[in-house]
């Protein structure tokens, strides 16, 4: 009985130190459960996310070296000074205006440059032609839909502004006015890259990115499906991005390009914190840092006209992390 009553002693003991075993365990899974919470809710409170769950394309670092572009040759004959300001706001020029001398007071702008109307973004070559996008701006006249499916070059010698290419395919209407946005030139293979976001509607973005050969005026590729309402290119440590705001969602994505053709496949890099506002520019500010300009967008024509609206981010690239970090600018 004794040996008997020493086992059930023998048995608690071992049960009790169990227990405590056992709490400890409890205890150390609670606080690796914790941490975690801690760590998602963290998380998400960053900006940067991905496309599909998917980690952030490790993009390599990026450097804001000077490249190809380079102002109009017909500046030097005209004995205007640098720096100049392009500007096509709109505010008091139609069309595109240049500004130069002191605090940018005088303006170049020969009446000629207003025949197409208005413009939205634009892109410089090795040579100094200026190549512009066109935009519809405040109402629509009987030949603002035609204009859309152009694009545009002031020429580097002459001045002179023509509609370089006309692409049938872009159709805007009275729904969605805007065909051709936005173009970025491309200084190693000599192209453009263009998008237009007409024939969208509400169920489904109809989009399409062009890769154009402007010396020939042809259309080299084209990848469907995505409205972007502004492109820029990017050369990394691994290689060239194209970049994409989009007009349908707050987000920023990047298709990579190589042997002079861009994937399919795009990848989300980072979103703005408000779901309304659409990334409209994209400019590469310094060394892994991007300069984000935001608006309102819903493929009417106010947001185009409301710079009051207009809201600045500065996108800077850890490399060390590879993620993004995004601070609003005030």
């Amino acid at each position: 009985m004794a040996v008997c009553g020493r086992a059930k002693i023998c048995a608690g003991q071992v049960k009790g130190r169990a227990l405590r075993k056992y709490a400890s365990i409890l205890a150390s899974l609670m606080l690796l459960a914790i941490a975690g919470y801690v760590a998602v809710h963290q998380k998400n409170k960053e900006i940067a996310v991905t496309d599909g769950g998917e980690k952030p394309p490790g993009l390599g670092g990026f450097s804001r070296s000077a490249d190809c572009a380079r102002l109009p040759q017909f500046l030097g004959r005209l004995k205007i000074p640098q720096p100049v300001l392009i500007d096509l706001s709109q505010k008091r020029y139609t069309g595109i205006a240049l500004h130069y001398g002191q605090n940018y007071e005088q303006t170049l702008h020969p009446e000629a440059w207003e025949k197409y109307e208005h413009f939205g973004t634009y892109t410089l070559n090795e040579r100094g032609d200026i190549y512009l996008s066109p935009t519809p701006f405040i109402s629509v006249r009987p030949t603002t839909f035609d204009l859309q499916k152009n694009i545009y070059k002031l020429d580097t010698k002459t001045g002179a502004l023509s509609a370089l290419m006309h692409i049938d395919d872009v159709r805007p209407s009275a729904s969605n006015p805007y065909g051709i946005i936005s173009l970025a030139y491309d200084c190693e293979d000599r192209t453009l890259w263009v998008s237009a976001i007409d024939e969208t509607d509400y169920q489904s973005q109809k989009g399409v990115i062009y890769h154009i050969d402007p010396g020939a005026k042809k259309i080299l590729q084209t990848v469907e499906g995505f409205d972007a309402l502004t492109v820029l290119l990017l050369r990394t440590g691994k290689g060239k991005f194209l970049l994409a705001g989009s007009a349908r969602d707050n987000a920023l994505y990047a298709y990579a390009v190589a042997d002079g053709a861009v994937s399919p496949r795009r990848l989300k890099l980072l979103e703005l914190p408000t779901v309304n506002e659409h990334i409209r520019k994209i400019k590469i500010a310094g060394d892994n840092h991007l300069e984000l300009q935001a608006i309102p967008f819903s493929y009417t024509l106010l947001a185009q006209s409301a710079s009051r609206d207009r809201t600045y981010y500065d996108a800077k690239w850890d490399v060390a992390a590879s993620k993004w970090k995004l601070e609003k600018r005030e």
